[in-house]
């Protein structure tokens, strides 16, 4: 480091500092720096393949990191080694992770800060950098529930603050009134981007009026200033819960990354922010008045550059972790233990949606951590009732409306699960999940895998076709889901299944989409079990056997091969409702297909890239020898699905199934 240096530039405010806290900033605002000095070396020498340098904006995440307590949880960007440091995670453990070495957080999965730690209270980012602020407002929400007047704070920069997330995650923190504070480091450019074309106001703190938010504009480079205000609003949050945006003015001293260089920015700027150097001005000012002297800080810089070398020792040394196929696929989903639960007494004939309901509210019954959020599902009870009545059962606490913003509530729900709390997301439609995608996709379907955090939520899906609804409120979207490790995508065809099948999605700790075929909701009864139960996933159920081909379908599809067949009561079938398409009960099709040596596939999806191919493909794998004709395919057509009833018939496969079944038998 420097020390060129000899005037201070930045004014400091010691009042209410004593010597130890001061002796202590500068501790934490200096390891960092030192830290990353050693990484720009090792860069050059090629021991580390990439660094995100926070040089010059340290004061920021150290100051934010001393201002919390240590069992509040920080979400930091890639810039914010500060954080890590500040909250003592041993070195090593950094220097593994930055190396791809087990003793890192991710076991070489992920690279940088893209990683958490429930041990330190620290949720890393992913490079889609905006679905960590709602994230920021599920872990705050667990906090408001249970009461524990906690703050959290998450980071991001001036050019993330263009995306939508953003915007979603603060209305959704003032509409709740969510103790989080959203931490905006402003360093002027969004990679190669300047401000002026990133946003058209004077401040990104302007922003907070919108959102009936407090706001704070905070000199960034000054360590006393970051920690003196936010210690003061974060206790001010523990006592009064609300959200507060706060916007620290700093600047980039390196590149975005080290390969992308800082020739697009002007010398003038550079030489004016160099100057305002967080660290060399508080240590000189420390030294101006007599709290630090050369001796201490030549200490203090030597036993953490004797810290480092010792903790790069460590690191450089551990082995390279070894490939093994088993752990890696074993880590994709948290281990579990499905629990048995036999429906006992009483059952009713009940339709398909009074099946979901009923297991919805048993399931809020048997769970007082779970929470359901979704559009209209209070007091209306949601666009189609299955929450009607759950507001003065369970209050609107649990059953939450929530803005129009799918991506920052499935977010929050990933929130409360790494605060340790189950929820259930409500999508209107499926359709609408596409405004969510990214979370689901990204976040919860990866991040068991990345650092073995649990992502407890299941994504409620009313889907379908028959129902003249057109384009937008009409698609059955599965395969975009089963196509992701990480997710588990459930479809019932049955009340009884569905019952039984969400009671078990609920338990499961990892990200389960389930799917409900809106034409089923009340077309569809059958005897159910009033007590609850709980069926398993990742099991087919065979409805009817015989002996001629194999019928494999799931969803509302079930029923029209099942119409199908009582149309034609000489044909002998075994037909196989999925109910899980994700995890596959391939064992149950592979007996079918070698007992009947035909197989036909229906599905209400149009056909390319559907689930219907992967299970084709699977049975010309195992089942080859045994076939005695090409495996059938039988989907919707390869257009959007239309609005009018004599486009959507045409468009649907129901009534050309029964032709390409009895073909397929005379093969």
């Amino acid at each position: 480091m420097t020390k060129e240096s000899t005037s201070v530039i930045i004014e400091y405010h010691v009042e209410n500092l004593d010597k130890e806290k001061l002796i202590q900033l500068y501790k934490n605002v200096l390891k960092p720096r030192l830290i990353e000095e050693k990484m720009l070396i090792l860069l050059r020498q090629g021991k580390i393949s990439k660094w995100f340098s926070g040089i010059g904006q340290e004061a920021i995440a150290v100051g934010v990191t001393m201002a919390l307590n240590a069992d509040e949880y920080i979400l930091p960007m890639h810039r914010n080694l500060g954080v890590f440091t500040t909250r003592e995670i041993p070195l090593y453990r950094l220097f593994a992770q930055w190396q791809g070495k087990a003793s890192g957080f991710t076991k070489g999965r992920d690279r940088s800060f893209h990683f958490g730690t429930q041990e330190y209270k620290i949720v890393g980012m992913i490079s889609h950098l905006g679905p960590q602020l709602g994230v920021a407002d599920g872990i705050a929400l667990a906090s408001k529930l249970k009461n524990k007047n906690n703050v959290t704070a998450v980071f991001t920069g001036e050019g993330g603050t263009s995306e939508g997330d953003f915007h979603e995650a603060l209305n959704v923190a003032s509409v709740w009134q969510l103790p989080v504070l959203f931490c905006v480091e402003n360093n002027g450019y969004g990679l190669s981007t300047p401000t002026n074309e990133q946003y058209n106001c004077a401040n990104i703190a302007d922003r907070g009026l919108g959102y009936g938010m407090e706001s704070h504009i905070i000199e960034g480079n000054n360590i006393i200033e970051v920690y003196k205000k936010v210690s003061e609003l974060a206790q001010s949050i523990r006592e009064n819960p609300r959200p507060i945006l706060l916007e620290f003015k700093t600047f980039r001293m390196r590149g975005h990354e080290e390969a992308s260089g800082v020739k697009y920015v002007p010398q003038a700027l550079m030489d004016t922010w160099a100057v305002k150097d967080p660290v060399l001005n508080y240590e000189t000012f420390l030294k101006d008045h007599g709290f630090l002297n050369d001796d201490e800080s030549t200490a203090i810089r030597e036993g953490i550059v004797t810290e480092i070398n010792k903790h790069l020792d460590v690191a450089f040394k551990e082995e390279i972790i070894i490939p093994d196929e088993v752990k890696e696929l074993d880590d994709v989903y948290k281990m579990f233990d499905y629990n048995s639960v036999l429906g006992s007494g009483e059952s009713d004939n009940i339709r398909f949606i009074d099946a979901i309901s009923n297991g919805l509210r048993q399931s809020m019954e048997r769970h007082n951590d779970l929470i359901i959020m979704g559009q209209d599902i209070a007091e209306y009870g949601g666009v189609f009732k299955i929450t009607d009545g759950f507001v003065a059962q369970f209050g609107k606490e649990r059953v939450r409306n929530t803005p129009i913003c799918e991506s920052a509530i499935v977010e929050t729900a990933m929130g409360l699960s790494i605060a340790g709390m189950k929820s259930v997301v409500e999508m209107q439609f499926a359709d609408f999940v596409t405004s969510g995608f990214n979370p689901v996709v990204n976040y919860l379907a990866k991040s068991h895998y990345r650092w073995a955090q649990q992502a407890d939520v299941v994504i409620r899906m009313p889907c379908g076709g028959g129902v003249a609804a057109g384009p937008f409120h009409s698609q059955t979207n599965e395969a975009w889901f089963t196509k992701t490790p990480g997710l588990k995508v459930i479809y019932p065809a049955f009340p009884y299944d569905a019952k039984g099948l969400l009671a078990t999605a609920i338990n499961d700790p990892n990200p389960v989409l389930f799917f409900e075929h809106k034409g089923l909701y009340r077309s569809i009864r059958q005897e159910v079990p009033n007590d609850y139960y709980t069926l398993p996933l990742g099991k087919a159920s065979v409805l009817s056997k015989g002996n001629d081909v194999t019928i494999i379908s799931y969803g509302a599809a079930v029923h029209w091969a099942l119409e199908t067949l009582e149309r034609n009561p000489e044909i002998s079938a075994d037909v196989i409702d999925l109910r899980s398409l994700q995890p596959l009960d391939a064992e149950t099709l592979y007996k079918s297909v070698r007992k009947t040596g035909k197989a036909i596939i229906l599905q209400e999806d149009s056909l390319f890239g559907g689930i219907a191919s992967d299970i084709s493909a699977l049975i010309m794998e195992h089942c080859f020898e045994a076939l005695d004709a090409p495996v059938k395919r039988v989907a919707s057509m390869e257009t959007p699905i239309p609005f009018a009833s004599q486009l959507e018939t045409q468009y649907l496969p129901k009534d050309k199934f029964e032709a390409a079944l009895k073909m397929l038998l005379e093969y």
